[in-house]
Parts: structure tokens; C-alpha cells; sequence
């Protein structure tokens, strides 16, 4: 019985990290042929609801929010968060096989270099405990602290042109929007589970997943916009796995291993930010931006 509760967290993690790829190829695809803004334009989702390729990704986004919930219904957020850094890795593959093209040899090397590190970080870490229910008292600083930085990397990314730093900033609070989707996304769901339906759709945390989650996907739309995938993404790969487990200790109480632990842990979580920079760089994943936004995000600061 352990085994399986050690298991199908993380099978229902690593399914919804493939939807998620999916999603992402496709979103990605979408929002490069809707016209682009200096800022934020609300039309963008009007404009993506009409593109066909763009309500395909949606479907795999909501097949990712299914396993997702399954996911953190059955395991700790310091466990299921972190594995969606497999999200990357995947997208690559998923994008060379719907582009016809191959991942090259320094790709693959880095999707192994992502994976290895990945086990290593969670192998030593062994992240434990499975709270249900988080007290109102620990949310309101924690859902504070998260809305302010969301705001002030929103400010930011406005302050500066389309280029690296904008994709980064939005990149950064898009996955910071994530964390607290997953967060609050835990909650509900083993309300549903001990209190059926009504509890569900009377839990303040369902609507709160709801709109952190809507904030999340507006985010990423325009960090897809805004530059490069190599601003973009390990921002948003790596930062959602970190704001993730700092909110699964703070608010979950679940713990990680210390001492001298902290060294393979730290081993591994260098060995996934080498592989996602890598993977960041390679023409494949450059190849996902439109030509002109390229030529213009390079020669941004």
C-alpha cells in the first residue's frame, strides 16, 4: 500500500506533465498567429478562441488539470510540482514529432542530464507528509507574499521591451501563478473527496484555484509573446518546482531530508537548471518562435 501511494502520484504527475506538452506545443503554435501588442491586450484570448489548434491544447490543458488533481489528491506538493520540470524535456519531443523534425544528440543528452537530476534531487530529498487541510491563517500571508510578486514581475515585464528580460519576468510569475493553482488545487480536492460535490463548490480554495489558474494561462500567453523560449521557459520550469516546495513546507508542512542530503539534493537541482538551459538553446526549441520575433528578442538587452 505505500508503494502504491508512492506510485500513483507520481504516474499521474509524469501523464500530466505529457498533457501539459501537448498543450504547450500547441498554445505556443496559436498564439504566433494572433497579432501582438506592446502590452497586455485583453482581445489576445478572444482572438486564440478562434483558432482551432489553440482549443486542441486547451482540451490537453484540462487533461493535465484532471491528472494534476488526481495527482496531488494522492501525494505530497513537494513530490507532483517538481516532476512537472519533465514538462520541458517532453515538450521538445512532442514538438519534433508534430514538426517532423529530429531532437539532436546534445537534446537527448540534456533530456537524460533533466531526468537524472530530477531523480537524484527527489531521491535525496524523500519529501513525506500528506496534510489535507491548511488553516486560513497560513494561506492569507502565503497568497499575499505570492500576489505581490506576481504584480510587481507583471509591472516589471512591462517596463522593459519585448525581449529576454520580459519573457523572464512573465515567465517567473506565470510559474509562481502555477505553484499556488497546485496549492490550493490540493485543498479542494480531498474536500471533494470527504465532503462530495457541495463541499467542493462552497470551498473558497476552488475558486481560488479557478482564478489563479485563468491568471496562470493569461500569463503564459503573453510570456509566449514577449521573447525566446530561453527566457521563457527555464524560468517558468524551474521557478514553478521552487515556489512548489516552498509552499508544500510552509503551508503543507511536509518535509525533505537535511544534513548532509542537502548536497545530493543540490547536485541534482544543478544537473535539471544545466539540462533546461541546454534544452532551452537548441534550434529545435528557437524554432517554436516566429522568425520576426526571433531577429527582434535578439537584439533586445
Amino acid at each position: 500500500m505505500a508503494t502504491l501511494h508512492t506510485v500513483l502520484p507520481v504516474v499521474f504527475a509524469v501523464c500530466a506533465a505529457f498533457s501539459n506538452a501537448v498543450a504547450t506545443v500547441l498554445q505556443r503554435k496559436a498564439a504566433l498567429t494572433v497579432p501582438r501588442s506592446q502590452g497586455f491586450r485583453a482581445g489576445l484570448m478572444l482572438d486564440l478562441l478562434r483558432r482551432p489548434v489553440w482549443l486542441a491544447g486547451i482540451l490537453a490543458v484540462i487533461g493535465a488539470a484532471v491528472c494534476q488533481a488526481l495527482a496531488l489528491a494522492t501525494g505530497p506538493l513537494t513530490v507532483v510540482q517538481p516532476l512537472f520540470v519533465l514538462e520541458l524535456p517532453l515538450t521538445l519531443v512532442v514538438a519534433s514529432l508534430l514538426m517532423r523534425r529530429r531532437l539532436p544528440g546534445t537534446g537527448w543528452l540534456a533530456v537524460t542530464v533533466v531526468v537524472a537530476g530530477l531523480a537524484v534531487a527527489l531521491a535525496a530529498a524523500s519529501p513525506t507528509g500528506n496534510r489535507t487541510h491548511v488553516e486560513l491563517d497560513r494561506w492569507i500571508p502565503a497568497l499575499a507574499v505570492c500576489a505581490g510578486a506576481v504584480a510587481g514581475l507583471a509591472v516589471a515585464a512591462l517596463r522593459r521591451p519585448e525581449g529576454r528580460a520580459r519573457a523572464a519576468c512573465l515567465g517567473a510569475a506565470t510559474a509562481i501563478s502555477y505553484a499556488v493553482t497546485a496549492a490550493l488545487m490540493k485543498t479542494a480536492t480531498h474536500v471533494l473527496d470527504e465532503q462530495g460535490l457541495v463541499g467542493f463548490f462552497t470551498a473558497w480554495q476552488t475558486y481560488g484555484f479557478a482564478l489563479t489558474g485563468v491568471c496562470a494561462l493569461f500569463l503564459l500567453e503573453n510570456a509566449m509573446q514577449a521573447g525566446p523560449l530561453v527566457a521563457s521557459q527555464p524560468a517558468l520550469t524551474l521557478g514553478d518546482a521552487t515556489v512548489s516546495l516552498v509552499l508544500g513546507i510552509t503551508l503543507y508542512e511536509e518535509e525533505i531530508r537535511s544534513g548532509w542530503w542537502v548536497l545530493p539534493e543540490l547536485f541534482g537541482v544543478v544537473l535539471i537548471a544545466a539540462g533546461v538551459f541546454a534544452l532551452a538553446r537548441i534550434p529545435l526549441t528557437r524554432s517554436l518562435v516566429a522568425p520576426d520575433e526571433e531577429r527582434q528578442t535578439a537584439a533586445a538587452p
